[in-house]
């Protein structure tokens, strides 16, 4: 379901469902119109409310449908993302994010750390049986100094790194989840790992979160050093 939602454009999704919405509430409207004429407003107004309705779930599908395209189908653990970096100055590295199927991105990074976050979508049986698996978006990107006083007044830098969305589904589920029993919405980080000239890291996810792992001899040397 979600890999049939990814290969839709968002206005096609609104078309789409907004048109099967309107073709749905046709058969109301056109009874509530001859209702009207026989001047039976009361039975009129009820179809009428019943096919507006009808179309305001179908915009509602639309929109909750685009927001899950932005994220990624999840069913074991797998990599997100490889990370690789460079220093420009003492605290001050540009990081190259490359997600899976995505093209890399750059962004500067001030201290001796960095993370990554992920938002998890785990659908429950009611769902998982319509076809949902678990999907993930990678979110933010942030670093952090090991030096408490400097966590405290140094610059910090953070980045975005989704897709925006016409509505915000994880957010509206994380909201309401108590009364919509067909999800939870989860938010995932990695731990902070150091900061080196010239490491890699892979970034992989499952069903429980973020899991950061070092790629190279520079990326080894960083973590053993740190612990």
């Amino acid at each position: 379901m979600i890999d049939f939602l990814a290969g839709l454009e968002p206005q096609y999704l609104l078309i789409g469902c907004t048109v099967l919405g309107g073709l749905l509430a046709m058969p109301l409207a056109i009874f509530a119109i001859r209702r009207f004429t026989d001047l039976r407003f009361l039975s009129g107004s009820v179809l009428m409310l019943l096919s507006a309705l009808i179309v305001s779930l179908g915009v509602i599908v639309a929109l909750a449908a685009a927001s899950l395209r932005t994220y990624h189908r999840l069913t074991h653990e797998q990599e997100a993302a490889r990370v690789a970096m460079r220093q420009i100055a003492p605290k001050h590295y540009a990081l190259s994010v490359q997600p899976v199927g995505g093209r890399a991105q750059s962004y500067e990074i001030l201290g001796d750390e960095w993370q990554i976050d992920a938002r998890l979508l785990k659908w429950r049986p009611i769902a998982t049986i319509a076809g949902f698996d678990t999907v993930y978006r990678l979110e933010r990107l942030s670093g952090r100094y090991s030096d408490l006083n400097e966590e405290r007044t140094a610059k910090r830098t953070v980045h975005g790194l989704a897709e925006r969305a016409p509505v915000d589904f994880w957010l509206f589920l994380r909201r309401y989840n108590d009364y919509l029993p067909f999800g939870d919405a989860l938010y995932g980080s990695a731990a902070f790992v150091p900061m080196a000239e010239g490491a890699e890291y892979g970034v992989t996810v499952s069903s429980t979160g973020l899991v950061v792992r070092p790629l190279n001899d520079a990326a080894r040397k960083a973590v053993g050093a740190w612990k």
